[in-house]
């Protein structure tokens, strides 16, 4: 038993849990390659205040939750605690919304990072794939994240899951119903942490998960009732290009969502089987983050799925993903003969695309066996000096149970053929 454990809060993937994550980042990336998205990578601690401007200094992220440290050197940086500031950062120093090809669509996958309460499906640090379309006012271009991302859930096999679709309206708007809605919260009973925060950004309190806050919320002026023509139009045409592609949702007059970024179209992912956790991922529109971090005016969507909590819905639909062993071929050598000339063999299948493995640590015909029955592989090579003698050894089929006698040169192109 080793000393040390994963800090409180964060997990080890290992496998073979670790292959149904991997399938899942993959289902999640599929569609986004399939439609323009190209990958990006940025690193796991940003300047503070990117996170700071950019996520909302009112935010719980950013006044909680965030995990910020100053360097040897004095500078104050954050592990980040969300994707879509890095990356809108990243790709305004690397001018990619100069390139003249707008949008330019964006995606990742990474860890990140966020001091919480621990429980399931709330994590320290987790792990999320996300999509940026960065540059460009068009509701077809919500409606396309909102439909690969319900067709990256359709394809892992998950159904019972819902989408909630909400306007936050613009800077014309927005401003008449901030002020409507603060009337109305400052004749509740609030505490003072909550008070400040109907001063700074009173959105942020319908979004305030405490029953005794709830309850207080009923009867508060709804956003919709008070959304410009331009905004209302926009979101029309978002709700008809969803529908007529087939993806169901359901209008939430309620949902803000956690950031202070986000404008017009906002959206969640939820699965009813996962309690209180039970948002697996959202997005939204930012058309003015750009400007707030100190670029120019940039209309932007995106969203981040969670895969920690998919791989949880997968669990709590009883989904079980068909993934493949990860060796096809095992080899058994007896003897040191059969060591040199299986390793060589191992060695050659490997470089024509075929997944083997290699029974290492000199152990018996016994014990090579049973590693080679729980490695997966659909065959086994076993090999001794009286095989080598005779220029053969012997191909088992581990399902079917059949072994027959191929050469030694044969091994190769025999496997090619059986596996395809």
């Amino acid at each position: 038993m080793s000393t040390f454990q994963a800090p409180k809060g964060t997990y080890d993937l290992i496998p073979p849990d670790s292959a149904t994550y991997l399938a899942v980042r993959e289902a999640i990336a599929a569609p986004l390659r399939n439609s323009g998205y190209g990958y990006i990578e940025t690193p796991g601690f940003e300047n503070v205040e990117l996170f700071a401007r950019g996520v909302g200094e009112s935010t719980d992220i950013v006044t909680k939750e965030m995990y910020a440290f100053e360097t040897k050197g004095g500078d104050k940086l954050a592990l980040r605690p969300e994707g879509t500031a890095s990356v809108l950062r990243a790709a305004l120093e690397a001018n990619l919304h100069k390139s003249g090809n707008l949008p330019v669509k964006l995606w990742y996958s990474g860890s990140y990072y966020r001091y919480e309460r621990p429980q399931k499906g709330r994590y320290r640090h987790f792990s999320q794939v996300g999509a940026e379309a960065i540059g460009a006012e068009d509701p077809a271009l919500d409606a396309e994240l909102i439909i690969l991302a319900d067709q990256a859930y359709r394809s892992l096999g998950l159904r019972n899951f819902r989408i909630l679709l909400n306007s936050l309206g613009d800077k014309e708007c927005r401003p008449v119903y901030r002020t409507a809605l603060q009337e109305f919260l400052h004749g509740l009973d609030l505490d003072e942490d909550t008070r400040r925060r109907v001063d700074i950004n009173p959105l942020r309190v319908l979004d305030d998960k405490r029953e005794s806050v709830q309850k207080q919320l009923t009867g508060a002026p709804l956003l919709r009732d008070y959304l410009c023509d331009a905004c209302k139009a926009y979101h029309e045409e978002v709700r008809e290009l969803i529908t007529a592609a087939g993806v169901s949702f359901e209008d939430d007059p309620k949902l803000v969502r956690g950031l202070d970024y986000y404008t017009r179209t906002t959206f969640e992912f939820v699965h009813d089987g996962l309690g209180s956790q039970s948002a697996v991922g959202g997005g939204g529109r930012y058309d003015g983050l750009s400007e707030m971090i100190g670029g120019p005016a940039l209309p932007s969507v995106g969203w981040a799925l969670g895969v920690d909590r998919t791989v949880l819905a997968l669990e709590a639909e009883g989904v079980e993903l068909d993934i493949p062993a990860s060796t096809s071929v095992y080899a058994v050598p007896l003897g040191e003969e059969a060591r040199r000339v299986l390793f060589a063999k191992v060695t050659e299948l490997r470089k024509v695309g075929i997944a083997a493995d290699f029974a290492y640590g000199g152990k018996g015909l016994k014990g090579a066996m049973k590693n080679a029955n729980r490695s997966g592989a659909r065959y086994a090579i076993v090999a001794g000096e009286r095989d080598l003698a005779e220029g053969v050894v012997q191909l088992k089929d581990m399902e079917s149970g059949e072994q027959a006698a191929i050469g030694v040169n044969e091994i190769v192109a025999e496997l090619e053929a059986r596996l395809g």
